[in-house]
């Protein structure tokens, strides 16, 4: 809007005065001559004092002008917070004392801004007129202060060319930050806490020791936990829920959670040491969502053998204890339970189809097996999914075509099953409940009828809400799970010949013919095939090897080196079709070793190197592969890295078994 003074604004005025001026000259020329002067005069006035008007009004604007810069200025150099002007190359041009003062600098003109504050601007992707770009209000630390920047750009002309000036002020958000970690610390979080074995524990102890001993699990708890500021309250006799402030969780956590130690410290006067579970929540959950979160971390503890505590973070999860041996439980309500419950899945669902993990082993094709014979028992067409087979299962195989040459044509690759699988089939996971390390992963994004039956400690990944869940790291194999599910579910399993021996090899082989990790219920359930007509003499044949495999496997335990005095490592070099098989086997062998405590052999595949680990259980090769990607169980696990340097690898194997032995010496 122009708010200057013109004739235009004496336009009606004037008009008027023509107007009239013209009247008189019709009736009297005179008086019209003397109209016209007036109008001339009248004209003449009304430019001038236009005129004048506009030329005081300019003159006030302009001292106007003057006084803003003088207050903009003034404001400028008193600004309570830091300010810097830098050009568009991040030198310094100006700054108040209020930013040399942040920097122990009395002039750092000439200086480069992003070398004064390195965290300036790092997060920037891209640059805008040479500047690199900073967001308004991003957080950088000055002084370990944190500051939110604010950053404008000012166009201005120097000598007669176009250039750019760069403002930045820096706002103090110190009580902003102690105010949000005030809310985190104070934050709820849950915990959910489970006595692993209390009924095994409780029914084996002396009847005079059994209410001290309640009495002396209840006080512990009570005690470890109330000591911390928390609230806790028994619901079952074996579980407490406890609601507590993360702030005094992490000297929990910083202590690797005491509790673990005494409750195992309890005298139950039994052979069977009392352990504990826990899962943890994240803060800043509701009440209801924090429970269920804490109980998810429960589960995923005892999916990993108990004895732990398992807190949730914010993308993962955190791991503390798990260095005891998954103790076996010998309550069968469980399996009872779960092998009704898998029968009637079966008898709902048009087909059944079974899936192991990659570079299925016998554990996993004999627990398929024992699955088929579940569905043909319902007269349910069933399918075991296998894109091809590999040499620790290629003798079964043969076998199978021979002597089931029914169930050998119902093994079909992922790509046929995912054209088979209807949305209310029903898919078993053996022996593996890592969605992606599944023989086709593809098939658990088609149906939400999900069942997985695993031997193996649960890791982070998992199978997204299955509808039945039997993880059991006590059980030797799964194998074992599905034999004793068979017998709840059928009064008679009617398993062949064939069948019986595929299941005994899942068995045989996890055991290392029964000498490990082999408990009360392996037998039982091995008892069981032997009685459906397992043939022991038969089951040896599937784990035969031919000469090369002898000689690589000799070749890799003659090559092996020993690290840290107990721990064996060694490398098969080449890629032959039975490499992993070779690997577990030497890794096997490399324990045997007088004074080994720990076996590592490493075999490269096409670009992934896998890894085989071995233990008696004092060093826990689970958690040492769990930091590779890997898992499995304390003493006997694996991992595959992708990644075509087996030396990279082996040096980064190196360096995860040294952080463990650090680890467990800061413990004790």
């Amino acid at each position: 809007m122009d708010h200057r003074f013109s004739v235009k604004d004496y336009y009606l005025y004037l008009v008027l005065i023509a107007l009239l001026a013209v009247a008189l000259f019709i009736f009297n020329p005179v008086l019209g001559t003397l109209g016209v002067i007036a109008w001339v005069i009248s004209a003449s006035y009304a430019y001038r004092t236009a005129k004048k008007f506009n030329e005081t009004l300019s003159e006030q604007f302009q001292s106007l002008h003057k006084d803003f810069e003088k207050v903009t200025e003034r404001a400028i150099f008193s600004m309570p917070f830091p300010m810097v002007v830098t050009d568009k190359s991040g030198v310094i041009i100006w700054h108040n004392s209020h930013f040399a003062t942040l920097l122990d600098g009395d002039n750092l003109r000439g200086n480069v801004l992003q070398k004064e504050i390195p965290d300036l601007g790092k997060n920037a992707e891209k640059e805008e007129d040479g500047v690199r770009t900073v967001e308004n209000g991003e957080t950088v630390l000055i002084k370990d202060v944190p500051f939110a920047t604010y950053r404008n750009i000012v166009d201005y002309q120097r000598s007669g060319n176009a250039d750019i000036l760069c403002l930045y002020y820096f706002v103090d958000r110190s009580a902003l930050y102690d105010l949000e970690r005030l809310y985190d610390d104070v934050s709820s979080v849950v915990m959910v806490v489970e006595v692993d074995n209390f009924d095994e524990v409780v029914d084996a102890a002396p009847t005079s020791k059994k209410p001290l001993l309640i009495a002396e699990i209840d006080h512990r708890i009570n005690e470890y936990f109330r000591s911390q500021n928390a609230l806790v309250r028994k619901f079952q006799e074996d579980m407490y829920l406890i609601v507590m402030r993360k702030m005094d969780m992490e000297p929990m956590v910083n202590e690797k959670f005491a509790i673990l130690d005494l409750i195992r410290e309890i005298d139950a006067g039994t052979t069977v040491n009392i352990t504990l579970s826990a899962g943890v929540s994240r803060p800043g959950l509701t009440f209801m969502e924090a429970y269920k979160e804490a109980d998810t971390c429960l589960d995923v503890a005892l999916g990993r053998g108990g004895d732990q505590v398992v807190v949730r973070t914010e993308d993962t999860y955190a791991y503390f204890g798990g260095k005891s041996k998954a103790v076996e439980k010998r309550n069968k309500v469980k399996a009872r339970v779960l092998g009704i419950a898998l029968r009637q899945l079966i008898e709902k669902s048009p087909k059944v189809f079974a899936m192991g993990h990659t570079n299925p082993d016998m554990d996993a094709i004999g627990a398929a097996v024992g699955v088929m014979r579940a569905a043909k028992n319902q007269g349910k067409e069933g399918y075991i999914i296998l894109k091809e087979s590999n040499p620790s299962i290629d003798l079964l195989l043969k076998v199978m075509e021979k002597e089931e040459p029914e169930l050998y044509k119902h093994i079909i690759p992922g790509e046929r099953a995912e054209e088979l699988l209807r949305q209310d089939d029903l898919l078993i996971l053996v022996d593996n409940h890592k969605p992606s390390f599944t023989e086709h992963p593809p098939m658990l994004e088609r149906t939400s009828n999900v069942v997985v039956v695993d031997h193996h400690r649960r890791g982070s990944e998992f199978v997204n809400d299955p509808v039945l869940n039997y993880v059991e790291p006590y059980a030797s194999s799964t194998c074992e799970l599905i034999t004793e599910m068979l017998t709840y579910m059928y009064d008679d399993m009617d398993l062949t010949e064939f069948e019986a021996n595929a299941l005994m090899s899942g068995i045989v082989v996890d055991t290392k013919n029964f000498t490990f990790k082999a408990g009360v219920r392996t037998f039982e359930a091995a008892s069981a095939l032997k009685r459906a007509g397992a043939d022991m003499s038969k089951v040896r044949y599937f784990f035969e090897d031919d000469y090369d495999t002898i000689i690589s496997r000799a070749e890799v335990v003659h090559n092996a080196r020993i690290i840290f005095d107990n721990i064996a490592i060694s490398k098969l070099e080449g890629d032959s079709p039975n490499s992993v098989l070779v690997s577990a086997q030497a890794a096997d062998e490399l324990l045997g070793i007088h004074g080994i405590k720990a076996s590592f052999v490493l075999n490269k595949k096409k670009d992934t190197v896998h890894i085989s680990g071995r233990s008696f259980g004092e060093i826990s090769v689970q958690l040492i592969l769990e930091s590779m990607g890997g898992g499995g169980h304390l003493n006997m696990a694996g991992a595959q890295v992708k990644n075509d340097d087996i030396d990279v690898v082996e040096a980064q194997l190196i360096q995860a078994i040294k952080d463990y032995l650090e680890k467990g010496e800061k413990e004790e």
